[in-house]
């Protein structure tokens, strides 16, 4: 792949992903950013070609791009000759659509029975809601997640799309993938996996289900330990507009944090009095907002309190832990987190920056085994585009 080099665990395994939107592209760009080689297969371009790198989603990144028009009747052929050489295909479309263009599981599995079908929908390929329309907002609401999440005084508040596109969707799907690939190496057989983001976001609340039927975490957000409620586990403004956290669950902890605050030796109800949380969590305010986010940094740095100052996106980059992590890497001009978790001999690699549909069409095709003539005729009948930067 040129200047392109992979590294990590899935060097040899080879992704077909079909373009899309949010929760397959990450499961795509994790799979890439272990080694696999993923071909991106992209509706053609429509309007100028990107020329900046921030005409291009860093979620493409890793990834070669070829754009093919579907809607040509040699288009899913042309996908079909990709999974005949593959040992996953990622697809984020609504269920039915796949078929309908002749790349369903019984097409594509037919002719490559080792293909492992990873499918990624908003409600699961079946059930009531499976056609209905949704984001990232609707399948954590469905999930029973967002009505948890927020102040007992003001709406639900929904935490980006992480939890439902990329915690409970990328994330498993990718993990099911390698289950997936596990199995197979003992049967020889690949399978279909239908993961919803909406059954996604549901796991990844099991461990708070307990508390909730147990009694101890109330019906009403905002109120409990870990949602707001308590001012030992909360957020506070500082002096200059900025925020700090803490996390002082334990005792030795709180203690530190009372201690940092300049509450040490003060009466003070007990710590997991609930009745006295809200008059704390108005005091411990009152003394956050005396001082600015740097300055409680300081007071801070040599206490076990579980403080944390709030970093914005683009400032956490810049973190002194971060910088000895190695956690962010700048490729293409843009800065962007760099392959997770960290494996000991065949650590992960951002394989290229993201690129526009189309971008490497000849490249990749020829990558995976279409000969000059084929790819020449392809082009000329408008099947795929190749679109060169400016």
């Amino acid at each position: 792949m040129g200047e392109h080099g992979r590294a990590g665990p899935l060097v040899g395994l080879r992704v077909v992903e079909m373009g899309g939107q949010g929760a397959a592209p990450f499961c795509a760009l994790m799979l890439s950013d272990m080694g696999a080689d993923v071909i991106r297969v992209d509706r053609p371009l429509q309007g100028p070609i990107p020329t900046h790198p921030l005409d291009t989603d860093i979620i493409t990144r890793g990834r070669g791009s070829v754009a093919v028009d579907l809607k040509h009747p040699g288009g899913a052929e042309v996908v079909r000759r990709l999974t005949d050489r593959a040992d996953v295909l990622v697809e984020g479309f609504r269920p039915g659509v796949m078929e309908r263009l002749g790349l369903g599981p019984d097409e594509c599995r037919g002719r490559n029975p080792g293909l492992v079908y990873a499918r990624m929908s908003g409600f699961g390929q079946d059930g009531p809601l499976a056609q209905a329309a949704g984001h990232d907002i609707n399948y954590l609401a469905t999930a029973g997640v967002l009505g948890a999440l927020g102040p007992a005084d003001r709406p639900p508040v929904h935490p980006l799309n992480l939890v439902s596109d990329f915690g409970g969707g990328g994330v498993l799907l990718a993990f099911a993938v390698m289950a997936a690939l596990f199995e197979r190496a003992r049967s020889g057989e690949g399978q279909v996996i239908d993961s919803a983001m909406t059954e996604g976001a549901a796991y990844v609340m099991t461990a708070n289900l307990g508390p909730m039927q147990m009694g101890w975490w109330t019906a009403r957000r905002g109120t409990n330990l870990l949602d707001g409620g308590a001012h030992f586990y909360n957020t506070y403004e500082t002096a200059d507009g900025g925020y700090v956290s803490f996390g002082g669950i334990e005792p030795a902890f709180y203690a530190d944090m009372l201690k940092g605050l300049g509450f040490d030796g003060e009466d003070l109800p007990d710590q997991h009095d609930e009745g006295a949380w809200p008059a704390m969590r108005d005091k411990v305010a009152e003394r956050v907002r005396t001082r600015t986010r740097d300055e409680w940094v300081a007071t801070f740095a040599d206490l076990d309190a579980c403080f944390a100052p709030v970093l914005p996106p683009l400032e956490a980059p810049n973190h002194p832990h971060h910088v000895a992590r190695g956690t962010y890497a700048k490729v293409g001009g843009l800065i962007q987190v760099a392959p997770v978790p960290h494996l000991s001999r065949t650590p992960g690699r951002i394989a290229r920056p993201g690129s526009h549909p189309g971008q490497d069409t000849e490249e990749m095709l020829t990558a995976w085994g279409f000969d000059d003539d084929s790819l020449r005729d392809l082009l000329a009948r408008g099947v795929v585009q190749q679109n060169s930067e400016g």
